[in-house]
């Protein structure tokens, strides 16, 4: 360690530290200061590992498990201690496959000589725990990537194997926790003394791991979400069908020519699924009101006009409704705790106007329709009318569409909802889920800078609030739904690169949303590109990269 100085900015303190101190060290300086724990940090915009070393002048921000970065490590950390803990205790007769995210948890499986069980969770449990209280540091080292693909593939991690494969880098980080190496897509807290907070619970054919959220300190709760887990459960049994479970695989197909084969098998099956929908709807004649809601970026727009075309297959004549119409005048729109104005809540929609004018066509009268004015915030009406005959159906896509109060009025039978989402179907590998998040967030940063002008940096500088308006006005209502739709494409991810990366490299350094933009572009280098010529005009991937037949 040399004497030099380097001269730290700290949450508006300045601090002076030896050329080579830890970033470990100064967060146990500031760790009082904070009802999190301090797991990264950010040093001149960019998030380091806290075993890293200061070694020039900047400015220093904690990066705490309150917060999605922290939240982050400490989840795929939490990962590597349960896969230390099974090959402790199992060997390599036991493996462990990372799945799905269900709510605060991450749903998984084993294989091999071993079955799922309370006994077996527990004595995982217990074993994670002496782990944890043994404090163990978690290395991080660097080797060449071909001789990662040497090492998973004695290992018996073929899906690390093939994705390495691929890689461009010449190398590799891995980590090593007592001897047990393993990679992981994104950062690690620096030792297993930071992982005290879990819980095991036996759940269908595997398990949940179960993480702390608002209550750092503490897991969350479960919520059992049967119809989601059959999504994407039904999602992944036909990846596996195409033999692609993982990027590896998909990169592979790529290189094998089977593209075009793939693209058109995907559409067929979606097209199916669309299909069979709209046949349950038509054979209940009582289903006046067709109501689609999902998290930003899900396709909602696609899917309507794709649904209304099997519906008329069937027989009915579908009639696309906006809800956005029935928004109160503007004055009235509720404010956020920021003051601006909330229009993803509720009470921006005149519910009361809504429930009438939905009553009114459901006896048969003949309703005039709302149509709001953007730029007055004012609601108009143009002399548009709508009655609604035997065979009239209703096609109403909002955020709003799976809640309760909306249309509570109206009788059961009336309505058939439906939950859209992009839910990633593939893994990185057995043991790097995908963020269904990272997936939606492309697709919107595609689709806003291709279609409304809108730079990726801005629109990664909104994706928090869109979160926290999912969080409160569609997920809570994701399991009321009579049909879950999943609007991921196997492939859409390779497509999409060649659309994002340009507009990720496009944020500067110096930006607040270049980490977010560097963590996308990580996550973008394991897919090998694929051109868009072979996409058909009405996929749901055309709502975002252009060239869609749909009004969209």
């Amino acid at each position: 360690m040399s004497d030099k100085i380097c001269r730290v900015k700290i949450d508006g303190q300045e601090r002076e530290y030896v050329q080579g101190t830890s970033f470990l060290e100064a967060a146990a300086q500031f760790q009082a200061q904070y009802p999190d724990d301090i797991v990264l940090a950010i040093f001149n915009n960019k998030l380091v590992e806290l075993h890293k070393h200061i070694k020039t002048d900047g400015t220093l921000e904690f990066v705490t498990t309150a917060v999605t970065n922290g939240r982050k490590a400490y989840r795929r950390s939490m990962i590597m201690l349960m896969e230390k803990a099974i090959f402790n205790l199992y060997g390599t007769s036991v493996k462990l496959r990372v799945m799905h995210t269900l709510g605060q948890g991450q749903y998984c499986e084993l294989e091999g000589e071993r079955q799922v069980s309370q006994g077996l969770l527990e004595e995982i449990r217990t074993q994670m725990h002496k782990l944890a209280d043994a404090d163990i540091q978690i290395r991080k080292s660097t080797i060449h990537t071909d001789a990662a693909i040497a090492m998973f593939h004695d290992y018996g991690m073929e899906d690390k194997s093939r994705l390495f494969r691929f890689r461009r880098s010449s190398h590799v980080n891995l980590y090593d926790m007592d001897g047990y190496k393993d990679y992981f897509y994104g950062y690690m807290v620096p030792s297993t003394g930071y992982l005290k907070y879990f819980d095991l619970l036996e759940y269908k054919a595997g398990f949940v791991l179960m993480y702390p959220y608002e209550d750092t300190k503490k897991a969350a709760s479960f919520s059992a979400s049967g119809k989601l887990y059959q999504t994407l459960m039904e999602s992944a049994a036909w990846a596996k069908q195409m033999n692609i479970s993982t990027v590896g695989e998909l990169n592979e197909q790529i290189v094998k020519g089977r593209i075009q084969e793939i693209i058109l098998l995907q559409e067929a099956e979606m097209e199916q699924r669309i299909g069979k929908l709209a046949e349950q709807i038509a054979d209940s004649r009582d289903k006046k009101f067709i109501l689609i809601a999902g998290p930003s970026s899900s396709g909602k727009t696609t899917f309507s006009h794709r649904l209304s075309i099997q519906l008329q297959a069937h027989g009915l004549i579908p009639h696309p409704i906006g809800m956005d119409n029935f928004y109160v005048d503007r004055e009235k729109t509720p404010l956020d705790e920021n003051g601006q104005y909330d229009f993803e809540c509720l009470e921006a929609v005149d519910l009361e106007l809504f429930n009438d004018t939905m009553g009114k066509l459901l006896e048969g009268e003949q309703v005039e329709m709302p149509y709001f004015n953007f730029k007055t915030g004012k609601r108009e009406y143009k002399g548009e009318t709508l009655q609604l005959g035997p065979e009239d159906v209703l096609v109403i896509e909002g955020i709003h569409g799976l809640n309760d109060r909306l249309l509570a009025t109206l009788p059961s039978k009336t309505k058939f909802k439906i939950y859209i989402s992009a839910l990633t179907q593939i893994n990185i590998d057995e043991h790097n889920a995908i963020p269904t998040t990272d997936g939606r967030l492309l697709r919107r940063i595609v689709r806003d800078a291709l279609n409304r002008g809108t730079p990726a940096e801005r629109t990664i500088a909104m994706w928090q609030s869109v979160r926290r308006g999912e969080e409160k006005n569609i997920f809570p209502f994701q399991e009321h739904a009579d049909a879950m739709f999943n609007s991921a494409l196997i492939y859409e991810m390779a497509v999409l690169k060649m659309y994002a990366e340009p507009m990720l490299f496009a944020i500067p350094k110096d930006s607040p949303q270049h980490l977010r933009a560097k963590h996308l572009l990580k996550f973008l280098d394991y897919f090998l590109q694929v051109p868009s010529e072979d996409i058909s005009k009405n996929s749901i991937l055309r709502e975002f990269i252009g060239g869609s037949c749909f009004h969209v």
